[in-house]
């Protein structure tokens, strides 16, 4: 926010006889016209042969003051104030002197002084409401100033002080995240002053914090009629399309933008544009236009914080976190306050695994911008992820074979560091076929650790029991299992381990104490082209002797980032070395291929009162040894809604024929319901 200095200027009067005896009038010219050099030489002059004329005096120490010798310029106003300690005239210049140097605090009590002396006095009443204003004493610098408007009303010098006292006034409320009332400030800003520049631009960004995009651009609408504007417009326009999700909208917004940058264009404006301009590049994925473009701004401005923080966006969006981090940390050690190094450093460093420091520069970033919302929101939302949580669904299956089950199942996660979790599972599943009443229930409970060994590598590890009680057996089995999780290059995750489970699937195969011991590794590889590919490999032992080998692979492609639609085939091999099919799904060979479409929009990037969605559907074709080929559905579903950030509820189902490693033939169908609940602050 535009801190406001002071816009004082003191009327020069006929100051007795030496006005008349000693001409002035090129001096006063100077001043009122900014001159302030040519005002200081000219005032040095008069003084060396009038060294004690109060005007003269008076003018060289506003001359130097306002040419920025500030200190020089108060102590000339002291040595006056010494010598004419009754003058009014000197005691306004130097009230004027203490916020030249920032002494607000001094400068308020002494303006009130002089407001108490003259109470109609206007300069002293538009110094005392700039003062309050610099001191974001912002209701009593309305007082002030509306005074001083009675005192000499539409006087423009006050207007402007007033202009700035709303914006200040109303940027303090929207760091306090009262939008209400930050809002009817500039509101009634712009019935002031009609459609200011500063207060639209002012307004849109208060739309922007509050989440209201539809005003944000019409905000931003409003200012681009102005058309020496336009360009600040077509800015902020494409920044609001890019949150609605619109990215190549915002590309030709920016784009339109930037091609109205000439050499006559400010030079502030051409860096915001040229700087939404390469942001628009790198959100539509052109990174090697960005690339090129940045590479010319490193050359033409090297080491200016705006260019660093295009690069460490770019190696950002291209998951360069390492290379993205020296960016930042070049930014820091440029400027240790910047807002864009503090908490991109923190986002960083989150992205790497090394929560403690992103914690921390999370928090300098508070140092310096207090309550700052995108700051206080990052902090907020590292505390839900390291916070006690708990998972919870029930559901019902049922399938054309009469088999019908009712599953509970739960998940305790209890940090006790942000690299150290306690894990707790909870499971009951109870399974009958209506057709030979045959009646199971198993009940499983596993305690284990989850543990960042390093931070691109975590360990998960649980262990427990679980209780069955069949037709013609009750028996207790031991669970296990056992994961590391790597990501040991750019946009790939490896996790293996092993799993030790007894299936449950129906009452059939609980009454056989079926136990399986899962070898597995599951691979996933993104890329900066919207490709992926995931890949899953599990060899399973059985109690029983018998041995599966699985292999399952998906292509898929990113159509849509908001929400995320991506379509792609999936293809899965199993083979069992022995066939028991009276007993269960184990063919010596199953092929299935399927296309698929899903549509998300995350529950991790939902914010609190929002719906989120989950939709997939697939149509495909499974092989069963030599069979002739069968037509494959599969369609799956979850919608729910976030409460806050810690807390949601959603509904979920699946309906498919697509045969698994228990069966085949038969329809399958799942629907449940789904609650998470984070507890605790922190």
């Amino acid at each position: 926010m535009k801190t406001l200095k002071s816009i004082i200027t003191i009327t020069i009067t006929l100051f007795v006889l030496q006005v008349s005896a000693q001409n002035m009038q090129d001096g006063f010219t100077y001043l009122e016209t900014g001159q302030y050099a040519k005002a200081e030489q000219f005032f040095t002059t008069i003084l060396k042969d009038h060294p004690n004329n109060k005007t003269a005096r008076l003018c060289y120490g506003r001359a130097i003051g306002l040419n920025g010798k500030t200190e020089t310029a108060q102590r000339v106003f002291t040595k006056l104030l010494e010598d004419y300690p009754n003058d009014y005239e000197v005691k306004l210049n130097y009230g004027e002197s203490l916020l030249w140097n920032n002494n607000f605090s001094e400068a308020k009590t002494y303006y009130k002084n002089l407001v108490t002396e003259n109470s109609n006095s206007f300069a002293a009443l538009l110094g005392f409401a700039n003062t309050l204003s610099n001191l974001k004493e912002y209701e009593a610098a309305l007082t002030y100033i509306n005074k001083a408007l009675e005192v000499s009303p539409g006087n423009p010098n006050a207007l402007t002080s007033k202009k700035y006292i709303y914006l200040g006034y109303a940027y303090q409320n929207q760091q306090a995240q009262q939008y209400d009332k930050a809002e009817m400030l500039l509101t009634k800003n712009l019935e002031l002053f009609g459609d200011d520049k500063d207060t639209l631009l002012n307004l849109a960004n208060l739309y922007l914090i509050w989440e209201k995009l539809d005003q944000a651009e019409a905000t931003y609408k409003r200012l681009a009629e102005q058309p020496e504007h336009k360009t600040q417009a077509l800015n902020g326009l494409a920044l609001v399309t890019h949150l609605k999700g619109k990215e190549k909208q915002a590309l030709d917004l920016s784009t339109e933008a930037y091609k109205r940058i000439t050499d006559a264009t400010e030079a502030t404006i051409a860096q915001q544009t040229t700087e939404r301009y390469a942001q628009a590049l790198i959100w539509n994925k052109k990174y090697k236009t960005a690339q090129t473009l940045i590479d010319q701004l490193i050359t033409d401005y090297p080491n200016q914080n705006w260019v660093l923080a295009l690069c460490a966006t770019l190696n950002i969006y291209k998951s360069n976190f390492k290379q993205s981090l020296a960016d930042y940390n070049q930014i820091l050690a440029n400027d240790s306050t910047s807002f864009d190094g503090n908490l991109g450093k923190a986002n960083v460093l989150k992205a790497l695994g090394r929560f403690d420091e992103a914690y921390t520069s999370a928090k300098n970033t508070l140092k310096f911008y207090n309550n700052q919302k995108d700051a206080v929101n990052f902090i907020n939302i590292m505390n839900v992820n390291f916070s006690p949580s708990l998972d919870s669904k029930a559901s019902h299956t049922f399938d054309n074979g009469d088999n019908k089950a009712y599953t509970f199942n739960t998940n305790v996660t209890y940090p006790l560091s942000r690299r150290l979790s306690l894990l707790g599972n909870y499971n009951y599943r109870t399974t009958n076929n209506t057709i030979t009443n045959n009646t199971a229930n198993s009940n499983n409970l596993s305690l284990g650790l989850a543990y960042q060994v390093v931070p691109n590598i975590t360990f998960k590890g649980t262990a427990g029991l679980t209780s069955a009680k069949a037709e013609s057996t009750d028996y207790t089995q031991l669970l296990t299992d056992l994961s590391f999780t790597i990501k040991a290059f750019k946009l790939q995750t490896l996790a293996m381990g092993y799993k030790r489970q007894v299936e449950s699937f129906n009452a059939d195969l609980l009454d056989r104490e079926l136990v399986q011991n899962n070898y597995y590794a599951n691979y996933n590889l993104s890329t900066n082209v919207n490709l992926g590919w995931y890949t899953q490999l599990m060899h399973t032992a059985q109690n029983d002797g018998n041995t599966r080998n699985l292999v399952f692979t998906s292509l898929y492609y990113n159509l849509l980032p908001k929400p995320n639609l991506k379509v792609g085939v999936n293809y899965q091999y199993i083979t069992f070395k022995d066939q028991v099919p009276t007993i269960y799904f184990s063919p010596e060979k199953f092929n299935a291929y399927e296309v698929f479409v899903n549509l998300i929009k995350d529950e991790a990037t939902a914010k609190p009162n929002q719906w989120f969605y989950n939709v997939t559907g697939a149509f495909g074709y499974q092989f069963i040894e030599d069979d002739p080929k069968q037509t494959t559905y599969r369609l799956q579903g979850a919608f729910g809604y976030k409460f806050s950030e810690r807390s949601l509820l959603n509904i979920y189902g699946t309906h498919s024929n697509i045969a698994s490693a228990t069966a085949a033939g038969f329809t399958f169908t799942e629907i449940g319901l789904r609650f998470k609940w984070v507890l605790g602050k922190k």
